[in-house]
């Protein structure tokens, strides 16, 4: 048998790049819950259109979110795109800076966002702006940036495009794709000192990207019992440690964890997080009225899907923002359980386990 090279000595202690960048303080971004936040103000928006005219004006800007959102491209790029010539949302594919015959770069979109946007154009009230769809004016569509990033709470300075883009990135980043990928995605000219060191063909940059956004998808909307969000609160005890995650859906979600926990996982404020919890620990109340469960989590949503064995039963519930929770209960207890109808998925916090983003 051969021998095996000999690992570094610190190869055990290496962290991936993206968990230990930091971003300096003058760089303007949005966080995972503002991004929601802000997501959520547009799509609010969009959906409230009360009439044909408003649908077409309120999709055009819906259309230029969307994109901006998920290709980290400039404000001035993406109102250049041409509907029918520059999308490809069959594949989920963007062109950006495409001229003449240069077919530009190339930039995939998660599924679910493709979805919404070619839900969006193809709608028949849209249909007269085809071609043009993207045609808006600059001003225009930050007046609409400023306008949601209010009723999403964000304060004006990150209610743009710019502030858009930079986040992209650093979501990114923080999921370990490479700095020349992301640099690659943005369009920059040149590159820095520490991506100059890396060299990637188009191909790879499309196979990486391809492959960072179905895991953004799959964490997104396939993880059941999984809450991402921002730790809002540590209560140090004795012996345990409460912490109060505020999650992606707008949870207020509590875990009780060990002292020994908390200082390995170095949780604090304002940190990324995300808890899990096993579907057995986890009880479902019919109705619509919160539960009088003394059990520390207690969130509302609706029955997905109930699955009958012999002797126990699988629960789904839908909770708002699309989080799905699966609880394993008695069989009996699932009796009463429908498609459709309200519910309450309730849980200790002692049961739940975190873990850093």
């Amino acid at each position: 048998m051969l021998p095996r090279d000999p690992a570094p000595a610190d190869a055990s202690d290496r962290l991936p790049p993206g968990k230990v960048f930091s971003i300096p303080e003058d760089v303007k971004w949005l966080d995972p819950l503002q991004l929601e936040a802000l997501t959520g103000a547009f799509r609010a928006w969009h959906a409230g259109a009360a009439t044909p005219g408003a649908r077409r004006a309120r999709s055009r800007v819906w259309a230029a979110y969307l994109l901006l959102r998920y290709t980290g491209a400039r404000l001035g790029e993406v109102l250049a795109v041409d509907d029918l010539e520059d999308l490809d949302l069959e594949r989920g594919m963007v062109s950006l800076g495409r001229q003449g015959e240069a077919p530009g770069r190339r930039v995939e979109l998660p599924a679910d966002a493709a979805a919404e946007l070619r839900a969006c154009l193809e709608h028949p009230d849209c249909r007269p702006l085809r071609g043009r769809m993207l045609q808006l004016d600059q001003g225009f569509v930050r007046k609409k940036f400023y306008e949601r990033g209010r009723e999403a709470g964000l304060p004006r300075e990150l209610a743009n495009a710019s502030a858009l883009r930079k986040s992209r990135a650093i979501e990114l980043l923080r999921s370990d794709v490479p700095l020349a990928v992301v640099q690659a995605l943005l369009g920059h000219s040149t590159a820095s000192l520490t991506a100059a060191c890396q060299d990637f063909s188009d191909d790879d940059v499309r196979r990486i990207l391809s492959r960072f956004v179905r895991r953004e998808a799959t964490r997104r909307t396939s993880a059941r019992n999984a809450f991402h969000g921002r730790v809002a609160r540590v209560a140090r005890g004795d012996i345990q440690s409460l912490v109060e995650l505020e999650t992606l859906g707008g949870f207020a979600l509590r875990a009780l964890i060990t002292n020994d926990s908390l200082e390995v996982l170095e949780l604090s404020r304002d940190k990324m997080a995300t808890a899990r919890v096993k579907a057995p620990w986890v009880s479902v109340f019919p109705g619509a009225n919160r539960p009088r469960a003394g059990a520390s989590n207690a969130f509302p949503g609706r029955v997905e899907r109930v699955t009958l064995g012999e002797l126990a039963a699988e629960v789904i519930l839908e909770l708002p923002g699309g989080t799905r929770l699966c609880a394993v209960v008695e069989r009996e207890e699932a009796r009463e359980l429908r498609e459709g109808m309200p519910a309450w998925g309730v849980f200790p916090s002692g049961a739940v386990i975190l873990d850093l983003d």
